[in-house]
């Protein structure tokens, strides 16, 4: 697909969709962030003994994977199987995604001499995504596939961290402390994404996710100066394939509207902000995604229903609402509470 084409004409109509393009939809659409993995039986005996990484490179096992949630809970979308630093990895930086702990960084990007070794994401590069969303397209039919791709603040933390953290000290060292430095990294990331992102469209993905998922830890002034930019050039490089694309981050309450604004058609909320609150802040002309606290789904289905419907009201005068969780599904998830969650969404909203 070239850029000013609409998604392929198969999924064009579905709920998912429309509501992205704050559309009349026949039911609230549902999917789930991590709905692809770890929560369910089946992918852990597909999974293993392979490592996360290479799993995200097989095209046969990210097609499955990707696939799973689709069979078993009726989701409006699927989302494509990967993790936010396979590009990363695939232009040649030494990580590796370790159990328990996340992307740990051999060498952190610390000083100007080290942006050298991030170098433009050619195609050839990623090649198994080209083909699995092949393989992926010829399934799901109808079924929209959304692609996805981290964003350049929370790459940028991981690599100036060299893993998870909950205080980024080191990345708000450089932001603060050598903005030119930082400015670049961030550029240079948005090139990479963006570039991921399209290899993603072109081969059928019928919308795009942009996760920024420690963004949150920034005040509003410090992503508007030091991180927004990279995000919106990365919305503007896919702005002509006419897919819809969402921009989702954690604990972003303060950042929703800015979050909107730097290009994003539908903005993802966490489980802090009510739906209704979250439309004042973001302003009109953005359809939502969210927004259920996903550790509800260890509750009694009574309880999980009851929650729901919460969501559900305070979406009920959006423009566009897609039903999501307010962050991934956690491991230890039963998988039939998930299928529940969409029958009754579905039910709850049929037009």
């Amino acid at each position: 697909m070239s850029a000013n084409q609409t998604p392929p004409p198969a999924t064009y109509d579905s709920a998912f969709l429309k509501a992205c393009r704050r559309e009349p939809v026949p039911h609230t659409p549902v999917w789930f962030m991590r709905q692809a993995g770890r929560s369910l039986p089946e992918y852990r005996k597909v999974r293993e003994g392979i490592p996360m990484l290479e799993s995200c490179t097989r095209p046969e096992l990210v097609t499955e994977i990707t696939l799973q949630p689709v069979r078993r809970h009726d989701v409006d979308a699927a989302i494509y199987y990967s993790d936010i630093v396979v590009p990363l990895k695939a232009i040649g930086i030494d990580l590796d995604i370790k159990p328990g702990v996340g992307p740990v960084v051999e060498q952190p990007i610390r000083t100007r001499a080290d942006l050298a070794r991030l170098r433009d994401l050619t195609p050839e590069d990623v090649s198994y995504v080209t083909e699995a969303i092949g393989l992926l397209t010829a399934e799901l039919g109808p079924t929209p596939l959304i692609g996805f791709a981290g964003a350049p603040f929370t790459l940028a933390s991981y690599l100036v961290e060299g893993g998870p953290s909950r205080t980024y000290e080191n990345a708000k060292a450089m932001m603060y402390g050598d903005p030119e430095l930082w400015a670049d990294l961030l550029d240079r990331l948005a090139d990479i994404t963006a570039a991921f992102l399209k290899v993603q469209i072109e081969a059928g993905a019928s919308a795009v996710q942009l996760f920024d998922s420690w963004a949150g830890a920034l005040a509003p002034a410090d992503y508007r100066r030091s991180v927004m930019p990279a995000s919106a050039k990365v919305f503007d490089a896919v702005a002509g394939y006419g897919v819809p694309r969402i921009h989702f981050g954690v604990g972003t309450g303060e950042l929703l509207k800015l979050m909107g604004e730097a290009g994003a058609d539908v903005v993802g909320v966490d489980w802090r902000v009510p739906l209704d609150e979250a439309a004042r802040r973001v302003g009109p002309g953005k359809a939502l995604q969210g927004n259920l606290d996903p550790t509800i789904l260890f509750a009694t289905p009574e309880a999980v229903e009851a929650k729901t419907r919460e969501v559900l009201d305070a979406a009920a005068g959006l423009e566009g609402h897609v039903f999501n969780l307010g962050h991934g599904v956690m491991p230890s998830t039963d998988p039939d509470a998930l299928t529940r969650l969409v029958e009754y969404v579905h039910t709850q909203t049929a037009r």
